[in-house]
């Protein structure tokens, strides 16, 4: 089922977050070569789920491994091919997002898809993500094919990718109201060459939404609905940059894509897996940034972490799902 129209995105609503200027499509696809594909699963009835394929072009015969890191914020999730990441510093694969019981397919589909790339590999590390939809689809139907995971690898594209009820974002629940896909980036100036950082972030956690610093309780914006609200759950976030940045930095990187989750007013409660993957894209002849210059990268990761959070709920909209549960979306007005 296609997504239905869009909503306005948070800077449409006249909630600007920082003062970087952001890339030409404010999304994780403003970094060169980073393409994003979804696939949605959604019966309009019990089923609302999906898959989100973060593919960088790079990987490829001339280069089968990114600089990468992951930070485990709270690990309560299953964050397939994560190990590796660590041990390694590197990123080996797409990065796809989908449901918690979908997770086990959907690695076992993105693993046949490395196997086709290279007829003659031996090892692979497919990496994949989840957070639990189970709250406002049968979770336990496990729908997710290999066919549904191929087609957002093979459907992965630039330009500005839908947010909200799409995707792994279909049947997620953030911060008391109906989530989902977000993203943004920015730009940063003061090195050899323009630098882009942008984030990709799969909404399902606990809270109270909170914009600016301003809080919007749904008991406050929403008062007679009638609706319930899932513990916990959890937070994918994806971190690309074309910084020449190390694995070890790319690790601190991922640190601030967590601590973006507080300014949005994250619980991060026991029961949230919340996760962020960072890698970057630069060329690997590029020297590494010092140290001592990263502040304004920092920055960056903050604010488009931060921006893309809000954008996965301000462009969600309310879903009714299994149980008759709903999660309803953040009034505009």
């Amino acid at each position: 089922m296609s997504q239905r129209a869009p909503r306005p995105r948070t800077r449409d609503l006249g909630i600007v977050v920082g003062t970087l200027p952001t890339g030409r499509h404010n999304a994780i696809t403003d970094v060169p070569g980073v393409l994003v594909g979804h696939t949605t699963v959604d019966d309009g009835n019990d089923l609302h789920t999906g898959v989100t394929a973060v593919v960088p072009s790079q990987l490829g015969p001339q280069r089968w491994t990114l600089p990468a890191a992951v930070c485990r914020g709270n690990g309560y999730g299953k964050l397939v091919g994560s190990t590796q990441v660590d041990e390694l510093g590197v990123l080996e694969s797409p990065i796809v997002l989908t449901a918690t019981l979908s997770v086990f397919r959907a690695a076992d589909a993105l693993l046949t898809y490395l196997m086709d790339l290279r007829p003659d590999g031996v090892s692979f590390n497919p990496l994949v993500g989840e957070t639990n939809d189970g709250h406002l689809s049968d979770i336990r139907r496990r729908p997710i094919t290999e066919e549904h995971v191929h087609a957002a690898l093979t459907s992965a594209a630039g330009g500005l990718p839908a947010e909200g009820c799409v995707g792994a974002g279909t049947g997620t629940t953030a911060l008391g109201y109906k989530a989902g896909i977000g993203t943004s980036s920015r730009l940063v100036d003061g090195f050899d060459r323009p630098v882009t950082v942008g984030a990709l972030t799969q909404s399902n956690f606990g809270g109270v939404l909170t914009a600016l610093g301003v809080p919007l309780p749904v008991d406050e914006l929403i008062p007679d609905a009638d609706r319930t609200e899932p513990p916990g759950n959890s937070c994918m976030i994806v971190v690309a940059t074309d910084a020449p940045v190390d694995a070890r930095q790319l690790g601190r990187l991922a640190r601030r894509a967590i601590f973006a989750m507080g300014r949005v007013g994250a619980s991060y409660s026991n029961g949230s897996g919340d996760y962020a993957i960072a890698f970057s894209t630069a060329a690997p002849d590029r020297p590494t940034i010092p140290d001592a210059q990263i502040d304004p990268i920092f920055t960056a990761v903050l604010d488009s972490v931060e921006e893309a959070l809000l954008n996965s709920v301000f462009t969600a909209t309310t879903t009714r799902g299994v149980g008759g549960r709903t999660s309803h979306a953040v009034p505009h007005e």
